[in-house]
């Protein structure tokens, strides 16, 4: 039997329509004569979903209880004895309930398919089970119920139900997907718009690379090797060369002018490992790209042009950009060059875009040829062996009377040639063989003592000899250099290696870095010179070892500019040219370090200084702003005691008299407050953060509002917060009755307090006139009221305070629209670890989208 089909609608959170999409396919069906059946769809009483299911065959659930409650299932039994064509299962991550037949509805699903039924399923994109940690971070909510991504990738349909954040919480506001009790906490915890953003985003990345396995699998399974332009895909072909950087720059526009394109910058070199290219070079344009969005690519390869198009090719590219050659005009004896021969071979798919530059026709430069550095001993060994060698064999050949023949005596010489080019390379290799061809013509070619040879095949074997020897050493001291210049590249790429990460990792400091370079090279010291300008004084930013000082690059053995006004100094010796390679990716790294200390510094400066200026600010705030109210009940109290006019109760008198005690404590609460800010702002002392529970604090912020203004509801639940008690009663204070100044008449603010990841949200929400977003951010600037607020309403400083005092406790503030009308202002403090909030059961669907 033939394994069923399944399809899935995959959605980004609960109510973009799933359930609805899957029963519209199903009465598509249905009116097209399909046998369809409802084995398991749950509507959650939204009366849209409802009314989807009339009409639709529905097979009868089963029905189970667990510990005392009763729960429905579907009943896999009654859909196989049923054998539809086609069976709805909603939920596919659900959990089935203990007693069940499977544990999870998915493998209800496989048995299903396993039956050749065709299954059109739903699920959500944070129930794939690789994404949870991810989905966990963005909301805060672990999701219990995951479904393992293979058995969603095996799907034969993939349908993505897409819905803008927005129109998401539209739909929820207005009462299309949960009841009116559960709307607010929902659209104020998991259906936040930055989370259902960042949901989409994952759904959408998720289906795209399906849809790019998809293409690829079907390009493999038909050996389609020509580029299907499916959306842009630009390689950028680099060279090592300074003009790298302006054809990234150049394939970043070409991509900008179409939504979704692709930068893939690609360096070939040749599989020897020994290239000319500039590591510092490739480095900078690897930077460039990842900046630009794009991915730097290295590929090993001896035919370049081919190997450049086989990549692309395999990338499913669209264009390639190619810098104009470098070569001068004689150059082009040697062929037509890369871009030419791309351009040539690239078939009608792929679209080469050569692109001028200021390095045009300045020449390619050639590979420096390195020698092979064995040493001074070893080239006078190897001189001894290849010029006193084949004398020392001569003498012993013509004293020993042994006939050996011509092509014995030439295979002896032929091996103190051989090892001459060993210990000394080619030029003794090379004396080697013509001392030797010369000796082998005087002492043993008829006629002996004569430098005539009467054999015309006594000369040919001279010449193999001279031809076979000359060879041998070439290639004997080829492979010497080239197993030193790999060794040495090896060495340099471990250098620069360690170099990178650890300078990427901020793992070194300047005066590391100098004691490697130091150590390095073998130098007595080194130092980082600097100067301001062209005129001016060089400077040391930094130095090692223990030489004499250097005060100018030029005081110094070796000396490796950085840009105009930057050098890095050497004493101790002079390097050979070899290593300047090495040297230049050091002082390059050495000024990437002294920026990123100065940056740090400087950023640790502002932050000091604007640490400065908003205790300051929020000092004078409050001075200028709290101080007033409990004054002016005091003076109002004082005033009236004092006057012979009226002739007060004792009742009276003791309630102007508690009134002037309240507003003293006031005075005395918040001027402790203020000392200990001005303490802050001398560095002095830091706010008294504790562990405290938030029921202890916010009740108290209320007392200054008038009874009934505002409703309460923090949990107990709760975990403990770390905060300053004083900071966080006055900004919770000055939030409270600044969303009371603009409540409605009747209608209470609304103070609640809920857990989010590792952080605890203070949401103070009111159904007044509401901010536009342009203006969110200025509301909390000193001495600004919204719109027509009237007079008396405060001066603009209370959301200054609360700001304030909420970033001095390590806390933010911020505005959101409520929904249905008004400001909700977050209160977002840090949770005390160790003491988690109690959870409902996240397998219940809407405990998932209301913690």
């Amino acid at each position: 039997m033939a394994r069923g089909k399944l399809r899935i609608y995959l959605g980004a959170a609960p109510g973009v329509g799933k359930t609805y999409a899957m029963l519209s396919e199903a009465h598509r069906r249905v009116e097209r004569g399909t046998d369809c059946v409802v084995g398991f769809v749950e509507h959650h009483d939204r009366p849209r979903t409802e009314v989807m299911l009339h009409g639709l065959e529905q097979v009868p659930r089963k029905d189970l209880e667990y510990r005392g409650t009763a729960f429905t299932e579907m009943d896999v039994d009654a859909v196989l004895d049923r054998a539809p064509a086609v069976a709805l299962v909603d939920e596919l991550a659900h959990t089935n309930v203990p007693g069940s037949r499977n544990a999870k509805r998915w493998q209800d699903v496989e048995e299903l398919l396993a039956a050749g039924i065709d299954v059109v399923s739903t699920v959500n994109i944070q129930h794939l089970e690789s994404l949870g940690d991810v989905v966990e971070s963005i909301t805060g909510v672990r999701q219990r119920e995951t479904v393992p991504d293979e058995v969603v990738r095996r799907a034969d349909q993939i349908e993505l139900v897409d819905m803008s954040p927005q129109a998401l919480r539209r739909r929820m506001a207005h009462g299309n997907i949960y009841k009116p009790d559960r709307i607010d906490a929902s659209l104020s915890n998991y259906f936040r718009p930055g989370n259902l953003t960042a949901l989409r985003e994952l759904a959408l990345l998720w289906v795209a690379d399906r849809v790019d396995e998809y293409l690829q699998q079907y390009r493999g399974e038909h050996n389609i090797r020509s580029t299907w332009q499916a959306r842009e895909r630009i390689v950028v072909g680099l060279t090592g060369g300074p003009e790298g950087r302006t054809l990234i720059r150049r394939a970043s526009r070409m991509a900008a002018k179409g939504s979704g394109s692709e930068i893939l910058a690609v360096y070939i070199a040749r599989s020897d490992g020994l290239t000319a290219a500039s590591p510092k070079e490739l480095a900078v344009q690897r930077t460039l790209v990842e900046d630009l969005g794009g991915t730097f690519h290295h590929v090993i390869g001896d035919d370049i042009p081919a190997a450049l198009l086989d990549f692309a090719r395999g990338v499913n590219a669209t264009q390639i950009v190619l810098g104009s050659s470098r070569r001068k005009t004689w150059q082009y004896v040697f062929g037509p060059g890369v871009g030419a021969t791309v351009a040539r071979d690239s078939g009608p798919d792929l679209d080469v875009h050569i692109v001028t530059h200021g390095e045009v026709a300045k020449g390619r430069g050639l590979p420096v040829a390195r020698g092979a550095r064995l040493g001074r001993s070893r080239i006078i060994w190897g001189w001894l062996v290849g010029v006193g060698g084949p004398a020392l064999l001569t003498l012993l050949l013509t004293h020993v009377d042994a006939d050996l023949g011509l092509a014995n005596d030439m295979l002896l010489f032929l091996t103190l040639t051989v090892a001459a080019a060993l210990l000394g390379g080619l030029l003794p290799a090379l004396a080697s063989a013509a001392v030797g061809s010369l000796l082998l013509n005087y002492y043993f070619t008829p006629p002996l003592h004569l430098w005539t040879v009467s054999n015309n095949k006594n000369i040919v074997a001279i010449a193999v000899f001279v031809g076979v020897a000359v060879s041998v050493a070439s290639v004997v001291d080829l492979a010497a250099r080239r197993t030193h210049q790999a060794a040495r590249l090896r060495a340099e790429s471990e250098i620069l290696s360690f170099l990178a990460g650890s300078v990427l990792r901020g793992e070194t400091s300047l005066e590391a870095l100098l004691e490697r370079v130091r150590e390095t090279f073998a130098m007595e010291s080194v130092a980082l010179l600097e100067r301001a300008g062209d005129t001016a004084p060089w400077t040391c930013a930094g130095s090692v070892g223990d030489g004499r000082p250097l005060l100018r690059p030029e005081d110094a053995d070796v000396d490796m500019p950085v840009g105009d006004h930057l050098a890095l100094a050497l004493s101790g010796r002079v390097l050979p040219a070899e290593d300047r390679r090495v040297l230049a990716a050091f002082a390059a790294q050495a000024a990437v370090v002294l920026d990123r200390q100065r940056l740090k510094s400087e950023a640790d400066q502002a932050r000091t200084l604007a640490e400065g200026n908003r205790i300051r600010t929020a000092l004078l705030a409050a001075v200028s702003h709290d101080l007033r109210t409990p004054l002016a009940g005091i003076k109002a109290a004082v005033t009236s005691l004092r006057s012979d006019d009226v002739e007060w109760s004792d009742e009276d008198e003791a309630e102007l008299l508690a009134g002037i005690e309240d507003g003293a404590d006031r005075l005395e609460h918040l001027v402790g407050n203020l000392l200990d800010m001005s303490r802050l702002q001398t560095g002095t002392v830091t706010p008294l953060i504790r562990e405290i529970d938030l029921d202890e604090v916010v009740p108290m912020a209320l007392g200054g509002v008038p009874d009934g203004s505002a409703e309460l509801d923090v949990p107990e639940t709760l975990p403990m917060v770390a905060v300053d008690k004083g900071l966080l009663e006055r900004a919770v204070a000055n939030i409270v009755e600044n969303a009371v100044k603009y409540a409605p008449e009747g209608e209470p603010v609304k103070v609640s307090a809920s857990t989010l990841g590792e952080r605890v949200e203070v949401r103070v929400v009111d159904r007044g006139p509401g901010v536009p977003d342009a203006a969110k951010d200025r509301i909390f600037a000193p001495f600004q009221r919204y719109g027509d607020a009237p007079r008396g309403a405060g001066v603009g400083l209370g959301l200054a305070v609360a700001r304030g005092f909420a970033e001095a406790m390590g806390g933010t503030l911020a505005a959101e629209d409520t929904p249905g009308g008004g400001l909700t202002m977050v209160l977002t403090l840090r949770a005390v670890a160790g003491r988690p909030p109690d959870r409902a059961d996240l397998s219940d669907p809407s405990a998932q989208v209301t913690q």
